[in-house]
């Protein structure tokens, strides 16, 4: 089973940027879809952005314009790139890797918080 580890979450000023990685102890080549999902407390986990093993990517409304995702097969890694970032911003992230009909997996989690 491949293991996902999140990194690069942190205390930001609004306005500010963080890159969140997630590395996989495997391959994520095979990986038909790989995603970023929050959830802030008290509400549910909620997907940010998603990249297809072909390199379309899909964004949440409310990041859009401001917060990029990308892999890098070859370090087996993708990142989230999180620019001009708002209060609202502020919950645990999660990696998550799909390999349809093979393997659902996520991370454990990454804190983000964007606070003055």
């Amino acid at each position: 089973q491949v293991q996902l580890v999140e990194s690069g979450g942190g205390l930001v000023q609004p306005g500010g940027s963080l890159r969140l990685s997630c590395a996989a102890s495997g391959s994520i080549f095979d990986m038909n879809a790989m995603g970023w999902y929050r959830q802030a407390p008290g509400k549910e986990r909620e997907l940010v952005a998603s990249i297809s093993s072909g390199g379309s990517t899909n964004y949440a409304d409310s990041v859009k314009g401001r917060f990029t995702i990308s892999r890098d097969n070859a370090k087996n890694t993708v990142y989230l790139q999180m620019n001009s970032l708002k209060p609202e911003d502020t919950a645990v992230y999660y990696c998550r890797g799909v390999i349809y009909g093979r393997y659902d997996g996520w991370g454990q989690g990454t804190q983000v918080t964007v606070s003055s």
